[in-house]
């Protein structure tokens, strides 16, 4: 399972999104910047009032933070992976830094990455794939997916690797040796797939242990599952700032699944952690608004540029605790349920 997130500013120009909008029959075409640097340009006035969305009751909250934390040293974090035995892997700055052992150097800034059952590290830079054994040895270079592509997420299976292309907005399926498969999510009336909408740097998959594959379509606020081959079974989510729901333009933009085969999701804008169940149906919270925030400005936004705040990448252990990325600090965050919670 891959958590990932991020582009440099280089390759979000890749990622501007072209609106045409038909007002009054006349044509209007805007560029979306989704670095955030530009922000919305509207004033305080018109900015919607959320406050009643930062509060969440305290009985939601099933999670506690422990006294632990791990320290990666990274300026630029990018994606977080937690193996079977709880080692922590982060993604960034031309490396993998590892929690018990020293940093993979790569040839390139990561952008997301896998960890597979026997200790192999898949990393996904900008537009390939990478594989690493156990000691940090490259053991292969993927071919490139092209100028436009931009790897967010990984999934590794039994015989497959499914990598999630936020540049083209599809899901490309390899064999292990590295040769495509096939891809999925591309729009088709004919199958009932509505296509990736992807407004922002943000599109994750997993695996779950029902075989199928779980995808973020982010601007639809859903998550989708998929057979291998590329069928769309089910989806659920709905958009909205209430807490059993994703707000903004394009949420969640991170997710793990816990052993019980329900959901953790990332939320940006308004940061939340949440917890579902394996049906979507919404649980509680792992950590809130003002745990996460952490005294920067949070708000629900329609537009891509004016949703940055808080894109966070999550992970979980077989134990169950929640290991919650700060990308800007480059810390992990560890949650494990409250006892009181567990009785």
């Amino acid at each position: 399972m891959c958590k990932c997130f991020g582009m440099t500013r280089t390759d979000i120009l890749i990622g501007l999104v072209l609106v045409v909008a038909i007002i009054g029959g006349i044509g209007s075409v805007v560029l979306l910047d989704t670095t955030g640097d530009k922000g919305s340009g509207l004033s305080d006035e018109y900015k919607f009032d959320i406050s009643e969305y930062e509060k969440i009751d305290p009985k939601l909250v099933l999670y506690e933070e422990l006294g632990e934390s791990y320290v990666t040293g990274l300026k630029h974090a990018r994606a977080i992976a937690v193996d079977d035995a709880g080692v922590i892997y982060v993604a960034g700055d031309d490396v993998i830094s590892r929690s018990n052992s020293s940093a993979i150097k790569l040839s390139g800034m990561p952008m997301c990455l896998a960890v597979d059952s026997e200790g192999n590290i898949y990393v996904g830079l900008k537009g390939h794939v990478e594989v690493y054994d156990v000691n940090g040895k490259r053991l292969a270079t993927w071919g490139s997916l092209g100028e436009r592509a931009v790897l967010t997420s990984i999934a590794v299976s039994e015989n497959s690797v499914f990598v999630a292309d936020a540049g083209n907005r599809i899901v490309v399926h390899y064999d292990l040796d590295g040769n495509v498969v096939g891809r999925i999510g591309a729009k088709d009336e004919k199958r009932n797939i509505p296509g990736f909408v992807i407004p922002s740097p943000y599109f994750d998959l997993a695996i779950a242990d029902d075989g199928l594959l779980r995808v973020v379509n982010p601007g639809l606020h859903k998550i989708e599952a998929y057979t291998f081959d590329g069928d769309l079974e089910f989806s659920w989510g709905k958009a909205s700032p209430a807490i059993d729901g994703f707000c903004g333009c394009c949420n969640p933009i991170n997710f793990a699944i816990l052993s019980d085969g329900s959901f953790v999701t990332c939320e940006k804008g308004l940061p939340r952690v949440k917890v579902y169940d394996p049906y979507g149906v919404f649980v509680g919270v792992v950590a809130s608004v003002e745990q996460l925030a952490a005294g920067e400005t949070v708000r629900v936004c329609d537009l891509s540029e004016d949703c940055q705040i808080g894109g966070f990448d999550v992970a979980v252990a077989p134990d169950g605790r929640v290991f919650v990325l700060d990308v800007n600090k480059g810390v992990v965050r560890i949650f494990a349920k409250k006892a009181s919670v567990e009785k």
